[in-house]
């Protein structure tokens, strides 16, 4: 049996009474409180993940950037120091080997921010791609990262730190301290929430971890679990690797069309995404609400008139929507709005319909 790893947090999470579970190698809290409540906390107040399973990879060399554009879909020539973007990095053949966010730290200097079940092959991916004057280092062990998620997020921290958050934009990240703790601080996060995320010395993170709850515990902070931020992100439809990304996958596909940059110098996978581009999709990524009673989870077929014509790629009920809901790749002439379909769950064809995503947005 693979001994799975454990965040510099796990005694912490077994004194809150976390439920833990195996998540991409890992041993994680997936709650504490209960899914709902800590799903509702976030959108109504603000909850902390521990999300220090995730990957970082430092890129460096006066040739970082041009390797980074062949890396990668997106045109990181467009992000500044102290920015950061989010993007996919494909295959020769289009599919996903994994969405991701670079931050641009100066003096020709990358961070890379993976998904944690994908760590080592992405770092084989990236090594093993490299040109020019560059160089990549996995430095996923020298980093916690903890995320505060809600619209109380901005002021809780902000009682912890000298450093003007609300200078912080959308994808903007600055160095600083917050309780004491040094910080790479990003207004970044995966909830659909307004939030920060927190990069510090894993030596420290309980700190951070503590500081942070106890600045919070009387504007409703709260610890939240991979359940949650699972339920949140869902709600948001942002996507989750494994469900709506795969190497079976483009990001055409997927939606992701926006992160992909053909104006830009050749990158690995080019070709094979302009032809789908030409081509047309094979499946497209819709939202679908149940019309009958039934919860579509993952790898259900989708059906129109007793025919298969996709898969279900993420199923739950939203708790802030109060329906049924599933994220699921059908063909694109069954992708319009309003247009009837079924959800094959335990054996029966339960109603659905196309509806917009992203589900839940904030404001």
């Amino acid at each position: 049996m693979v001994e799975l790893k454990r965040t510099p947090l796990y005694q912490v999470h077994k004194e809150l009474g976390a439920k833990l579970v195996e998540f991409g190698g890992w041993e994680m809290p997936v709650q504490y409180q209960g899914i709902l409540k800590e799903h509702q906390a976030v959108r109504e107040a603000a909850g902390l993940f521990d999300v220090s399973h995730m990957g970082e990879f430092l890129v460096a060399g006066e040739d970082a950037l041009n390797f980074l554009q062949q890396l990668v879909t997106n045109d990181v020539s467009k992000i500044g120091i102290g920015k950061v973007m989010y993007t996919t990095m494909v295959k020769e053949d289009g599919g996903v080997v994994d969405d991701l966010l670079i931050y641009n730290l100066g003096l020709h200097r990358y961070l890379m921010v993976v998904n944690a079940g994908n760590i080592t092959k992405d770092f084989n991916w990236v090594k093993q791609n490299l040109v020019g004057d560059a160089d990549v280092a996995d430095k996923s062990d020298e980093f916690a990262l903890l995320a505060l998620q809600g619209p109380v997020a901005e002021k809780v921290l902000q009682t912890l730190t000298p450093l003007q958050l609300n200078t912080i934009g959308p994808f903007q990240f600055a160095m600083g301290v917050i309780g004491g703790v040094a910080c790479l601080i990003s207004r970044t996060g995966y909830t659909g929430e307004d939030g920060f995320e927190m990069y510090c010395h894993p030596d420290e993170v309980e700190h951070l971890w503590r500081a942070i709850l106890e600045a919070g515990k009387n504007d409703g902070v709260v610890p939240a679990g991979l359940g949650a931020r699972d339920t949140l992100r869902f709600e948001a439809a942002l996507p989750l690797y494994g469900h709506e990304l795969t190497d079976q996958i483009n990001p055409l596909m997927a939606g992701l069309s926006w992160t992909v940059k053909f104006d830009k110098e050749d990158f690995i996978g080019k070709e094979a995404l302009l032809k789908v581009k030409e081509q047309g999709v094979s499946y497209k990524l819709v939202g679908l609400e149940m019309i009958e009673r039934g919860i579509a989870r993952a790898e259900y077929p989708v059906q129109k008139d007793g025919h298969g014509i996709g898969w279900v790629t993420s199923g739950s009920f939203s708790p802030t929507l109060n329906a049924n809901l599933a994220l699921a790749y059908v063909r694109p002439e069954y992708a319009a709005l309003e247009t009837e379909l079924a959800v094959v769950i335990r054996g029966k064809a339960v109603k659905a319909k196309v509806i917009k995503k992203p589900f839940y947005k904030k404001g």
